[in-house]
Order: structure tokens, then sequence, then C-alpha cells
């Protein structure tokens, strides 16, 4: 295992906290859209929180998906063919949750914005949760075997696995990922969000809608930081002996949790979202520090998984995206950060007002771009 490999491993993880950490805030403000927001004025004061953000953290996503494929082709190939149906359920949910924010605001109907307002929370309750399964199946593992490609259902023996012919698979099928542990991690991810989300809008939204944020904070907070050690202790028990380097980064996001929760109820948002950021990466570095060496974990023999050596990409193809990564990333996050103090001011229901098309007025089969 180079140094490369194992560089390229820790900056996946690193991609991966940037999307949830950022990404988190936003799913969590649409779970909790039709719970603190009582009419269509303070549902728009949400969106208008977020809305400015989605897509510059949708690039995190993207950039992980990217660099997992061009580092560790191996592991791309294995997860998104294994998670095919999982992993098109989110793409789509994403989809749903992308165009409920963009498109509420184009046809001035209450009626409208409502279905809209509708559809990003069902979204962004089912993200959140397909991540934690997601996550917990790596940590877990899943049934993955070395077989061969003309029979890819069929294990090979394990004495032949390194023929270079033969391909890692995910032999279990869809509800084979489906387990108690890796439920449990979907409500892990949905509860650290919601909290997260909370936090966020409480140090984003002014008057009654920001204080009804603060107070749900404090409630999503306790319980998320307490199903977050369930989950965590669980995971390291059971899964985690043959890596006790995990109880680092673990010890670390429990600290970031109680910290991020005591700092709620003290009413301290600002640096309780901080840290509730901070408790995130922690998860994530526990989660890969677990899965450590392997990028894909076989639960039917060892011998299947799946490792950091096995599936990287060439020595060259590494130097080249070390060297992209280096030029590139200082220009995302000085993206990121100057779109975050752009948007900085806080926001009041009070400024919301209806905007977009009015449906009866729009004469149909028209063509907007003539005078006619």
């Amino acid at each position: 295992m180079t140094f490369l490999q194992v560089l390229w491993f820790i900056l996946i993880a690193v991609l991966w906290t940037g999307y949830l950490a950022l990404e988190g805030f936003g799913l969590g403000a649409g779970m909790l859209l039709r719970r603190i927001a009582r009419n269509d004025r303070e549902r728009g004061a949400i969106v208008r929180a977020i809305g400015p953000h989605w897509d510059g953290n949708e690039v995190w996503l993207l950039t992980a998906g990217g660099a997992t494929f061009a580092a560790f082709p191996e592991w791309y190939a294995t997860m998104f063919s294994g998670m095919y149906m999982a992993l098109f359920l989110l793409l789509c949910v994403l989809i749903v949750r992308i165009c409920a924010i963009e498109w509420r605001k184009k046809i001035n109907s209450e009626s409208w914005r409502n279905k809209w307002d509708w559809a990003q929370t069902i979204s962004a309750w089912i993200a959140p949760v397909l991540l934690g399964v997601a996550f917990a199946n790596l940590v877990q593992g899943m049934q993955i075997a070395v077989v061969d490609p003309k029979t890819p259902l069929t294990p090979v023996a394990v004495a032949q696995i390194n023929l270079s012919s033969q391909v890692h698979n995910l032999i279990g099928g869809f509800w084979s990922l489906l387990t108690p542990f890796t439920i449990l991690g979907g409500v892990v991810i949905a509860a650290v969000f919601l909290s997260h989300g909370a936090l966020f809008l409480s140090i984003k939204l002014e008057g009654d809608l920001g204080i009804r944020a603060a107070k749900s904070a404090s409630v999503l907070s306790l319980a998320s930081t307490a199903l977050t050690a369930v989950w965590a202790l669980w995971a390291q028990f059971a899964y985690g002996g043959s890596q006790p380097l995990a109880w680092i980064p673990l010890v670390i996001a429990a600290i970031c949790l109680i910290a991020s929760t005591a700092l709620t109820l003290t009413g301290k948002y600002m640096p309780a979202f901080f840290a509730s950021f901070a408790g995130i990466a922690g998860a994530v570095a526990f989660i890969f520090t677990n899965m450590a060496p392997d990028v894909m974990r076989s639960s039917i023999d060892p011998a299947y998984s799946l490792t950091i050596w096995d599936a990287s990409s060439s020595h060259s193809t590494l130097i080249i995206m070390t060297v992209v990564t280096v030029t590139l990333v200082p220009v995302v996050l000085g993206y990121t950060i100057w779109s975050y103090w752009v948007f900085r001011a806080k926001i009041s229901a009070d400024e919301i007002h209806p905007a977009g098309l009015i449906w009866d007025k729009i004469r149909q089969s028209e063509n907007f771009l003539t005078s006619n």
C-alpha cells in the first residue's frame, strides 16, 4: 500500500465529510420544513435560508463520487453495481429535492408551493436514511464474494482470489443491505441531520421561527447524540475489533457531539453548530478508519474483502489526480467560504413575499420568446 493510495482514501473521506456536514444542515432544514414553519411565508423563509447553498454543497457529493471512480475504480464498480437500486433511489430523491427548492417560486400559487414543500420534506427524509444505511453497510460488511465474470453469482474458491480474471460482486441482493445495524445507521444519520439543520436555522432565522428552531435543536441534539452513541459503540465492538485506531476519531466525535448538545442547551447556537460540524467530521473519520485497510468489507469471508491496494488506480493516475486536487480544491474551498459570507445575513419570515408567474394568466401554447 503506497502513500498516494492512503492519501486518496483519506481525501475521499474528507470529501464525504464536506458533503455530509454542509448538505446535512440543508437536508435537516428540509426535514423540519413542515415541523417548525406554520404557514407558507415561514416555509419560504426556510427555503430561502438553504437556497443559495445547496448547489455548492452538492459539489462535494459529485466530487466524492468522481474521485472514487478515478482513484479506486474497482471500489466504484463494486459499490455502484451492488447498491444500484439504493443509489438510484438516492439520486431520484435528491433530484426531487432540488426541483422543490428551485421550482417552488416559479408559480405564484400557494397550492403550487405547498406541493413542492411536501416534495422537499419527503425527499429530505429519505436521503439521509439511505446515506446512513449505505455507510453502515461499509462498516458492517456486505455479502461480497470474488467471482468469475462468466458466472457472476457463484463465488470462487478463496485460494483462487488472486486470479486477474475475477471480480468482486455483491451477491446478496438489495435486501441483504437491510439489517438492524444498517437500519439504525439510517435512523442515526437522519437524527444527526435533523439536529444539525435545526442549529443552522436557529442562527439563520429571526423572530418566532428562529425561536422554534432553537427549541427543536435542544430536543433533537439530545436524541441524535444518544442514538449516535449507541450505533457507534455497536459498530466498534461488533465490527471494529481489527482496527483499534478507530477509537481515536470515535472519542473525538463523541466529545464534539456532547459539546454541541451542551452548548445548544445553554443557548449558544453558533458554537453548537460548529461543534456539530466537527462531530460529523469525526464520525466520518471513524467510519473510514473502521473500514481500513478495506474499502468494502466482505461478511462472507475476509479474504473476499476489497482492499485499498486492490481497488486502487495506477500510480501515475494518482499522481495526476493529486496535482489537479492541489490546484483546484483551494478554489472550491474559497468559493464555499465566500458564498457563505455573502449570504450570512439573517432571514425573517416578514421579508418573504409571493413571487412567480400567475398560473391563470399563463397563455397556453404561447411562445414566451415572441411578443404576441
